[in-house]
């Protein structure tokens, strides 16, 4: 077992260390390019920063492939499946859709489109879901159209949930770690715990998916040097949907319930039964956040009489900036809640007889719910400790203010991200800019494209 442990590990490290390296060449590119577009009503970011990111994820993408083709224990995945060509067909699809629309804005119906063309070409390959465990039915096979039409909306769902969370810099990518981390350790579980090889697939697209987020997310992490774009979160997202796919629907239950049954007793095969139906939950866990995120703005906007597809400031990372959480913080908050649900639910799975893991867990989100509902609040160092500690955490300053002829003095808490004085010189680039001296407050213009 440890060898294919090590063989996921350099798998993983592999996409991670090319997706790293190659989005420094890619954010010049995107640079070179033009693909920076200028500030919008609802982006939370102040300078325009390049897209173009979801190149450096899909040569990660690329490069975890054929390390995997070409080790031991993880090249029988691409002999006996064809699920890992399936993937590369339907991502290339779909980041070819994503760059056009990073530099271009392509409509939201063409890219809709596009996701369900992209689905259809996995379908098509042999990644689609075959039948679905239902407690108290059991397998439950679907015929050809069944499977298609679930397998295009799984797919379509996934990518627009991601796409709707890419609001925040290093938001969706760290998310998608997460939820591929809890799946990674689910999958491996049901492969080498229980011999079920038909999970090998979905443990390899959980290892490359996690180094594809890991790589690119030192260069997302706020103040954020390049997003990923469309191309970027369109791509993680059919990665993580095409994982969901694999192994809900390719995992026979039969054989997974055969093989509980030579596990031990009676009542020890009753509790480990729930493995056969968390392939049913699992993929829900894992995006439950951003799925909520959607079905609110689908209701959201569609209350207000506007299409489903319209941009607005009502995601849920957008509420946690009102609340008065900064920006970094509103995006741990979003991972700890992603981290809850995912991993809860694989403990859950892995012992569901302790209670202990259901009291955890409450607890766990008593805190997360305080964590939610506190204000923002900036800890003040005593005045003797000022000087060695950084000006955030000073007390209040008086400072002149910079307009001309104007009287009087302005508060200033020492945060110079959020309280910049008005006039006080040129922004500086936040890493990303290379377009000369702008405005701190650019005229932002309402647009439907994402981000």
């Amino acid at each position: 077992m440890g060898q294919p442990v090590r063989e996921y590990l350099l798998t993983l490290c592999v996409t991670a260390a090319v997706t790293y390296l190659l989005t420094g060449p890619v954010r010049k590119f995107a640079i070179a390019t033009g693909a920076m577009p200028e500030i919008r009503a609802r982006d939370v970011h102040r300078e325009p920063t390049p897209r173009l990111g979801g190149i450096a994820m899909f040569g990660g993408l690329c490069a975890g492939l054929l390390v995997a083709d070409h080790l031991d224990s993880l090249n029988g995945v691409f002999e006996r499946s064809n699920e890992p060509r399936a993937l590369l067909s339907g991502a290339a699809l779909i980041w070819i859709i994503g760059v056009l629309d990073d530099k271009f804005e392509i409509d939201a119906l063409i890219k809709l489109g596009g996701q369900m063309i992209a689905a259809g070409v996995m379908v098509v390959q042999g990644l689609t879901i075959l039948w679905l465990p239902v407690p108290g039915v059991g397998a439950v096979s679907l015929t050809s159209w069944q499977g298609t039409l679930l397998t295009v909306a799984l797919v379509v769902i996934t990518i627009n949930a991601v796409n709707f969370v890419d609001g925040l810099d290093g938001l969706a990518a760290g998310m998608v770690c997460i939820a591929a981390a809890a799946f990674f350790m689910y999958a491996y579980r049901i492969w080498f715990g229980y011999g079920i090889e038909a999970a090998a697939p979905a443990t390899l697209f959980a290892a490359i998916l996690m180094g594809m987020c890991l790589g690119f997310l030192p260069h997302n992490m706020h103040p954020a040097r390049i997003f990923m774009g469309d191309s970027g979160s369109m791509l993680i997202g059919l990665v993580l949907a095409a994982g969901a796919i694999s192994i809900t629907g390719q995992v026979d239950p039969d054989a997974l319930r055969m093989n509980l049954s030579l596990s031990g007793s009676e009542r020890e095969a009753t509790h480990a039964m729930l493995p056969v139906f968390i392939p049913l939950l699992m993929p829900l866990t894992i995006i439950a956040i951003p799925m909520a995120d959607l079905v609110l703005a689908i209701v959201r906007r569609t209350w207000k009489g506007q299409s489903p597809f319209a941009a607005d400031r009502g995601h849920l990372h957008h509420r946690l900036l009102e609340i008065g959480h900064s920006h970094s913080r509103a995006v741990l908050i979003m991972y700890f809640w992603a981290a809850l649900i995912a991993f809860g639910t694989l403990a859950y799975s892995v012992h569901s007889a302790s209670m202990w893991i259901v009291f955890v867990i409450v607890a766990l989100s008593a805190v997360g719910l305080v964590l939610l509902l506190l204000p923002r609040f900036t800890p003040r160092a005593p005045r003797w400790a000022e000087a060695f500690v950084p000006p955030r955490y000073r007390r209040r300053k008086r400072l002149a203010t910079a307009s001309v002829g104007a009287e009087g003095t302005e508060e200033w808490d020492g945060d110079e991200e959020e309280r910049a004085p008005v006039g006080a010189g040129v922004c500086g680039v936040n890493g990303a800019t290379a377009i000369g001296p702008r405005s701190r407050f650019p005229d932002r213009r309402k647009t439907g494209a994402s981000r």
